[in-house]
This record gives structure tokens, C-alpha cells and sequence, in this order.
């Protein structure tokens, strides 16, 4: 499976810029973007997916929180 260098400039959506096999050459990529934007204006993010579609959805799901007490 790909990594997919993916820009979201907001909540609702997801631009996919590159495509990589090597995860090195992907942290490489996403750090040099992420330089190279001034303020972090730009967010971008590294995904491990299938395919396009799936790199998407993997990004456009919220979370939960974390449980915070007792453990």
C-alpha cells in the first residue's frame, strides 16, 4: 500500500498531492511542504491507505478523545 501526502486546507476536504512507495521518501516530503509553508497556514499529513478514496476517508474521520481517570 502507498503513502499519500494529502493537504487539508479545511475540515471539510482533502487534496491529494503525491503518492509515494517508501515511507521515508513520504516524511521526507510531507516535512519539506510542511517548511515550507509560512505559520502552518497549510496543514499536511502523511497517510497510509489503499487508494485515494480510502486515504480520504481515513482523514475526514474524527476521532475520539482519549478516556482521561482511572486506570
Amino acid at each position: 500500500m502507498p503513502y499519500f501526502i494529502c493537504k487539508i486546507p479545511d475540515s471539510k476536504t482533502v487534496e491529494i498531492l503525491d503518492k509515494f512507495t517508501s515511507y521515508r521518501e513520504a516524511r521526507e516530503d510531507v516535512r519539506k511542504r510542511r517548511k515550507a509553508t509560512p505559520e502552518g497556514r497549510e496543514i499536511y499529513r502523511m497517510v497510509f491507505a489503499a487508494n485515494p478514496i480510502e486515504a480520504e476517508k481515513l482523514l475526514l474521520t474524527p476521532r475520539e478523545a482519549p478516556v482521561q481517570g482511572d486506570d
